[in-house]
């Protein structure tokens, strides 16, 4: 929790562009809100896309699992909000670090909205 607690209080006190996190319960850091922007010169710029991040026991050494609340139309995507991107996936699979925080994680998906993965599409 320790570690949720620095990431958060550096998002709120430098946030990366169009990024935003907060916990959406006052007494645990179990389910985090988030918001991106869409990116420039995309189908999404001028939205806010709203998201939920819930936070597995062991964070870091597991990934969260992130959702699209807000409706998204996007190949990596599904209509349920869930989103296909290795850095949500353990290894072997997947290429989710310890190392790597929240921040990068809404900072992926973000350029995933720019750059859609079109060999490892969901819809």
């Amino acid at each position: 929790a320790s570690r949720l607690l620095k990431e958060l209080g550096k998002i709120s006190k430098d946030p990366p562009p169009g990024v935003a996190v907060w916990p959406e319960d006052d007494e645990s850091l179990s389910t985090l809100g988030a918001s991106i922007s869409g990116p420039k010169d995309t189908p999404y710029e001028g939205g806010t896309f709203r998201m939920e991040l819930v936070i597995p026991s062991n964070y870091p050494f597991s990934a969260p699992k992130v959702t699209f609340i807000t409706p998204i139309y996007h190949p990596n995507i599904d209509s349920g909000g869930r989103i296909c991107l290795d850095l949500l996936k353990q290894p072997p699979a997947g290429n989710w670090n310890p190392c790597l925080g929240i921040a990068t994680l809404l900072e992926s998906i973000q350029l995933l909205m720019a750059t859609p993965n079109t060999k490892d599409p969901l819809m």
